[in-house]
């Protein structure tokens, strides 16, 4: 999977630039403020639908106008064929999606087309953020690799809805409450089965990732917490947790609340790892998705790496590119000077370089 053309239309400030010639490896580089991250950001709302920046799609606009403009081509390996692909966000929200020139509904049709990887500054919420971040990363990797996850997921969301409304409201009789807890016990039941498949093959990708990116690390662990008490089913955890649910009004167990743990000798990894080595992990992690995508016989992803060298010294970033090669993805890099990634990108294909400035990009 490669995006081979990129066109950009009031994305902050790119006003109106183009990217033609992305080949394998690309870096964009150029002073701060120049729309470096502007561009990786346009292609994640091609692919995604939405910034890795903000919530707000008025920010995300170029001032004074009514919306932005993403179109892109996505070339396939797998088909041998290209897909046409664009997103238009307005400023109040309005969102039109269109795949080969037709209107689409679901955000889900877009990811498959064009799955995306992102290792930024947010990246380290995977260590210090919320577990909804990591959920969030959970979810993206098992939607790619099992295709029964997503209606399974939908189908969870319904009920889970309707559940806590109920009890919200507390107008759920005894057999009503009965009806949708057994849904919802079935439902997530079957999310945590694809959750723990997937777990179980990207753990060991994981940890050889890490003994190559950072040998020197103690015993490093990655856990999944499934969200309720492992000894129990989920219908026996929702049977317990009854009571304590209609007195708060809310369901309080099940894979809305998993989430993933990354110690080192015991201790959470953002507790006593430097800041250059919670960037080695966040890269170990999101690198292991792509290795299990591949090994799945899925697409590749694409890779959006934004200011590669920052808390890097000069023989981590090198590793770092190294994984990135040896995956054989598509991959764009920001940085500064051209050097910084030029110089530490492992020899064979060299990175196609493209300077931003004021707003615009040109091949170098």
């Amino acid at each position: 999977m490669s995006l081979s053309q990129l066109n950009i239309h009031h994305v902050r400030n790119l006003r109106r630039a183009s990217l033609n010639d992305a080949n394998r490896i690309n870096v964009l580089y150029g002073e701060n403020g120049s729309g470096k991250t502007s561009v990786l950001e346009a292609v994640h709302l091609l692919g995604m639908a939405r910034s890795f920046r903000t919530t707000s799609a008025r920010t995300l606009i170029s001032h004074g106008e009514p919306h932005c403009v993403v179109q892109g081509t996505v070339r396939s390996a797998l088909t041998n064929g290209s897909v046409s692909l664009g997103v238009q966000r307005g400023g109040r929200g309005e969102l039109s999606l269109r795949i080969n020139g037709e209107s689409v509904r679901t955000v889900a049709s877009l990811v498959e087309q064009l799955p995306l990887q992102v290792i930024n500054a947010n990246s380290f919420d995977l260590l210090t953020g919320t577990p909804s971040a990591r959920r969030q990363y959970l979810n993206w990797g098992v939607f790619h690799v099992e295709h029964r996850f997503f209606p399974e997921w939908q189908r969870f969301q319904r009920c889970i809805k309707q559940r806590n409304t109920g009890l919200r409201r507390d107008k759920l009789g005894g057999g009503e409450l009965a009806v949708w807890t057994r849904e919802l016990a079935k439902s997530g039941a079957l999310l945590n089965d694809y959750r723990q498949a997937y777990f179980a093959q990207l753990a060991p990708l994981f940890r050889d990732l890490m003994q190559r990116l950072l040998p020197q690390l103690g015993e490093l662990e990655l856990r999944l917490r499934q969200g309720w008490d492992k000894r129990l089913s989920y219908e026996e955890a929702l049977a317990a947790s009854q009571a304590s649910d209609r007195e708060k009004g809310f369901t309080q167990v099940g894979p809305q609340r998993a989430d993933l743990k990354v110690t080192v000798d015991g201790y959470p990894a953002a507790d006593v790892l430097s800041r250059g080595q919670q960037k080695l992990v966040v890269c170990g992690l999101k690198l292991a998705q792509g290795q299990l995508m591949q090994s799945a016989g899925h697409s590749r992803c694409i890779y959006l790496v934004d200011d590669l060298p920052s808390e890097l010294d000069t023989a981590h970033c090198q590793r770092v590119c190294e994984e990135l090669d040896a995956l054989q993805t598509q991959v764009f890099i920001t940085c500064v000077a051209r050097e910084d990634v030029a110089r530490v990108w492992p020899g064979g294909e060299q990175p196609s370089m493209f300077h931003v400035e004021h707003g615009e990009i040109s091949a170098r």
